[in-house]
């Protein structure tokens, strides 16, 4: 094992393990927030109330040791109260002038709380700060904290009070991932931890300077052309007007995924193959992030919508429709 891959999967197992002491069960969750987190991508849960998606956040910033702030986002939120404001202000002498009041966006760790409870132009103040890590304010440019991470959490859209995101806010996120209700064990195990007197405690396990370089390694990871140009043909068959586009996606797509989705694909790739070990990139690793990459990035039509067909199908479906090589299948690439 090389010095990079031991790097990499020592403080991996460090954050699992401490998440894990407050979070029961919920390994695939964890793993993609945690996949989001060291490919320098925001993250998006959704579920139920109740499932843990803000104890998870707020586990991890604390396992981090990096500054967290929360938004509880509702109807009546407005752009300000999230990127911040000018206010008049008086010194001591009596003069006064305008400054600037940071908002609760300047902090490394974000949560944005039920994000769909407020409306589309609200979260639209967070499209900037999620793409480019400033806000401008009034022509101004306010550079975020290094580094900058949003962990946001939405109820299921079916839910009476809620707003769907726009399409330019969902793209913005690296991951949609979906939070499942627990087993009967692990209820068995939330009761006993949640019910009791002993509360686990948390402690930093790495910091920002070891995330960085997590990051360094992930994006260090060898993928092959043959390997690169499966993940674009997998999004290009997401698209039912381009010619890649795939039988399904004419079928019962609106729009497919945008350029960020290849992004995401290649570089939840390159995480899920370190996570297994390995410092090349194989196809099964883009077809183990396809579902959390794209799900949010595709547009049903009414077709499938009139069919109950839910994103998760639609791409496992254009998986099987995608070819995992040009011309003759090579074998090696699955390897």
């Amino acid at each position: 094992m090389s010095r990079d891959l031991q790097f990499f999967t020592e403080r991996m197992e460090r954050l699992r393990m401490e998440v894990g002491k407050v979070l029961v069960g919920q390994k695939n969750v964890i793993d993609g927030v945690l996949t989001c987190l060291v490919a320098d991508g925001h993250v998006l849960l959704e579920g139920v109330p109740g499932l843990g998606k803000t104890l998870l956040v707020r586990t991890l910033s604390e396992a981090l040791g990096l500054h967290y702030r929360r938004i509880q986002f509702t109807p009546d939120l407005m752009p300000a109260d999230i990127v911040g404001t000018h206010i008049l202000d008086e010194d001591e002498h009596g003069r006064r002038a305008m400054r600037f009041q940071q908002g609760p966006v300047f902090t490394q760790v974000l949560l944005a709380d039920e994000i769909n409870r407020a409306t589309p132009k609200t979260q639209s103040a967070l499209l900037e700060a999620m793409q480019e890590r400033q806000v401008t304010i009034t022509g101004t440019r306010h550079g975020l904290p290094k580094p900058f991470f949003v962990m946001a959490t939405q109820n299921p859209l079916e839910m009476e009070g809620t707003y769907p995101l726009p399409e330019a806010q969902l793209d913005r996120f690296f991951f949609k991932v979906h939070v499942p209700f627990p087993s009967l064990d692990d209820l068995v195990e939330i009761m006993a931890r949640t019910t009791g007197n002993v509360r686990p405690s948390v402690q930093p396990v790495i910091d920002a300077d070891e995330l960085a370089e997590m990051r360094r390694i992930v994006r260090e990871v060898a993928i092959v052309p043959e390997v690169m140009r499966y993940a674009m043909r997998v999004v290009l068959g997401t698209h039912p007007d381009l010619p890649g586009g795939t039988p399904t996606a004419q079928q019962y797509l609106r729009y497919g995924a945008s350029p960020r989705g290849c992004q995401t694909l290649v570089l939840g790739a390159r995480v899920q193959a370190l996570l297994e070990g390995r410092q090349h990139v194989a196809i099964k690793d883009v077809r183990a992030v396809a579902l959390p990459a794209l799900r949010h990035r595709i547009g049903r039509s009414f077709e499938a919508e009139a069919e109950d067909l839910t994103p998760d199908a639609l791409v496992q479906k254009i998986l099987t429709e995608v070819p995992e090589a040009e011309g003759r299948v090579q074998k090696e690439l699955r390897a």
